[in-house]
């Protein structure tokens, strides 16, 4: 028995080498297949995820939901700590901007190297690869320890031995070859960003847990609060090791064993009744939700630039491949820039939209009355938005502040109107909740939904939900890949049919 035993912790032990192995290639191979294009690597982590994900299931080496490589999914539920880094980062260029301060200023404390190591990825590049994928893995380990959950998973002895590996392999992935003006100032940042870090994880999760007897609020929705505030308090912190690895590709490695799971789920979710609609829902609301707000932007405040498209859209939405692309900076400096900004504003409003989520999973329905006013205030900041986007005269401040609102106002009038609208089909909540998350890949519900919001079917479900409209997403990253080949202006009338097809696609969800 003994041996056994010993048996089975080698191949547990052993399972964090095979997931080494299939998300960095993932991440690595959706690089060089766009190497030497202006497209996101994001739309190929979508392809070869699902791929993998439905290769594992069919061929017998796993069972859906891949039960039997539990560290894949400890790494899919690392949503919160990419999105908190993001945060922290939208909290600085808020203050910078209530101060009137400049959004680009210089950062030379490095310079990474130039080497290209696998083509596609420089040699810095795939050092922050690495380094995020231990810091989610080892910062995801420690937060189990530290809140005792998890205690029933087939992993729960091995948390103290998955924090320690992660995080030593955080501290140590620097690479030698950067120029670093100050490497131990360097390293003592790095460190102290992961505590910090920690820290928000851990007072997010408890406040949470506070006011749960008042209402069932989200830790994320916490965990932006406190990153927020702290970023806008320490906005001329310059960043260490862990928050550019993170930035570059903590969402990326939190996407690819998302759709590793989601893949793996695809022979049997057709089967379940209303997974259709919610497909159908997720698939066409996508380009509903996507190209109709730049359909808005382009129309009314006569803009077609991805500068402002990408960074719009990545907050508006709240939008996991927008966001990953624009801060992995695949559409330019200045959307990457503006991206962690667009992405905190919507945030501020989700004290309404997940207080009235809330109430709605307790009832069993959506709470018409607040999600119709809801959506009445998303219009009006939508057209106050494009209106001053249009008088802007691409003077920076004035772009930057048009598009928070825009962010704002649009995002209001994506989840509530599309909630209203499933409200009427004959879909639950919990379906309309997983089908209005896909249909505008927003992270913020998603990772919700993860947390267990809306039970445990829609939190099984949700990584599959989630995954299958991303196959629309070639198509986005398609239109924004061609906007950088043009300068960054995105060609119109497809933008405009798409959007009519978009409406079109989720009329018909509803008689499915």
């Amino acid at each position: 028995m003994e041996i056994a035993d010993q048996i089975t912790n080698l191949q547990l032990l052993n399972q964090f080498w095979i997931i080494l192995l299939f998300l960095i290639p993932i991440v690595l191979i959706s690089r060089t297949v766009v190497a030497g294009t202006r497209y996101s690597p994001i739309l190929i982590i979508v392809i070869f995820g699902l791929a993998m994900g439905y290769l594992l299931e069919s061929s017998g080496v796993s069972t859906p939901g891949l039960e039997n490589f539990p560290l894949i999914d400890l790494m899919a539920k690392t949503t919160i700590i990419a999105l908190t880094v993001s945060f922290f980062v939208g909290g600085q260029e808020l203050r910078k901007i209530l101060g009137k301060k400049s959004l680009n200023e210089g950062d030379d404390m490095v310079v990474p190297s130039d080497e290209e190591v696998i083509l596609g990825t420089g040699r810095t590049q795939l050092f922050f690869i690495l380094r995020a994928f231990f810091l989610l893995f080892g910062i995801q380990g420690l937060m189990h320890i530290f809140l005792g959950t998890g205690s029933e998973d087939m992993l729960a002895s091995y948390y103290p031995l998955v924090a320690w590996i992660g995080l030593v392999g955080a501290v140590i992935l620097i690479d030698n070859k950067a120029r670093i003006s100050n490497k131990h100032l360097y390293l003592r940042k790095g460190v102290i960003e992961i505590i910090v870090i920690i820290g928000i994880l851990l007072g997010s999760y408890f406040v949470a847990q506070m006011v749960a007897p008042l209402i069932a609020l989200p830790q994320i929705f916490f965990a932006m609060m406190i990153a927020a505030g702290l970023g806008a308090v320490f906005y001329q912190w310059t960043f260490g090791p862990t928050l550019r690895s993170l930035l570059f590709a903590g969402i990326p490695v939190v996407l690819a064993a998302n759709f590793l799971i989601g893949g793996s789920r695809i022979g049997d979710a057709f089967a379940i009744p209303g997974v259709n609609a919610v497909l159908v829902y997720g698939f066409f609301g996508q380009l509903l939700w996507m190209f109709g707000g730049i359909a808005l932007l382009m129309f009314f405040a006569r803009t077609a630039n991805a500068r402002n498209l990408a960074p719009g859209m990545a907050g508006a939405l709240s939008h996991s491949g927008l966001t990953g692309a624009c801060t992995a900076g695949d559409f330019g400096k200045t959307a990457a820039t503006r991206a962690p900004i667009m992405i905190n504003i919507p945030f501020f409003g989700h004290v309404f939209v997940f207080s009235v989520l809330a109430v709605s999973a307790e009832r069993g329905s959506l709470w018409m009355g607040p999600a119709i006013a809801i959506v009445v205030i998303g219009v009006f900041l939508t057209i106050l938005s494009l209106k001053n986007l249009r008088k802007s005269g691409g003077e920076d401040r004035k772009e930057v502040t048009a598009l928070m609102q825009f962010s704002f106002g649009w995002q209001l009038c994506a989840v509530f109107g599309g909630l209203s609208f499933l409200a009427i089909s004959s879909l639950s909540m919990d379906y309309g909740a997983m089908a209005q998350a896909s249909a505008i890949s927003h992270f913020g519900l998603f990772a919700a939904i993860q947390e267990g919001m809306f039970g445990s079917e829609a939190a099984t479900l949700i990584p599959f939900i989630f995954s299958m409209p991303f196959l629309v997403h070639p198509l986005v990253f398609f239109m924004f890949g061609k906007a950088m080949e043009n300068g960054g202006e995105m060609p119109v009338k497809p933008v405009y049919v798409m959007a009519l097809i978009g409406l079109a696609g989720i009329i018909l969800a509803l008689f499915i």
